[in-house]
């Protein structure tokens, strides 16, 4: 593991320890247990999966500035993406559990040449993948599969649309 992977992940478990230090209030103990378990498992899937992550507030700046990249949108039903989306996020099924192989059975019938095409030639363009909110690991199938099949620049956003909304960001949506 890079210098760089270990770093950030001793910093990502390092300061949500500390943010969630000074938490006060009944089961405090029981709910940094359960934080740490959400933590954990994020830091452990952006190593597993070789892909970065990126805040809600970089990827703002990056649709703001009208960034060349390819955002991806891994709700698991279409209603929810045309209800909402992150602006110019295109859609595409993964499943929840870990997805090794791939399944087209538990991608709505998508196969690995459909994800490839959604994805483009270009195999350095920035490709950002999200789903719902933090625990949600279809965001974490997509990135890790776009590394698997090349592409050099993948990011996860964890929080996804809980997360866009939550910052009070302008969403997209089709009738």
């Amino acid at each position: 593991m890079s210098f760089f992977k270990k770093f950030f992940s001793v910093a990502v478990l390092g300061v949500l320890s500390l943010a969630l230090a000074g938490c006060f209030g009944t089961g405090k103990f029981e709910k940094e247990v359960e934080k740490e378990k959400g933590a954990v498992k994020l830091v452990r899937e952006v190593q597993r999966g070789d892909y970065d992550v990126i805040t809600t507030e970089e990827l703002k700046g990056l649709v703001d500035k009208n960034e060349d990249m390819l955002i991806v949108d891994t709700m698991p039903y279409e209603a929810s993406y045309k209800k909402e989306h992150v602006p110019g996020a295109v859609q595409f099924l993964f499943p929840i559990p870990d997805m090794n192989e791939w399944d087209k059975e538990k991608t709505g019938g998508k196969t690995k040449d459909d994800y490839l095409k959604l994805l483009g030639p270009d195999k350095d363009k920035l490709i950002i993948v999200y789903c719902g909110f933090v625990k949600c690991t279809r965001s974490h199938n997509g990135a890790a599969w776009a590394k698997k099949l090349g592409y050099t620049n993948v990011k996860r956003y964890p929080g996804g649309i809980f997360a866009w909304k939550g910052a009070k960001n302008p969403v997209e949506s089709e009738k």
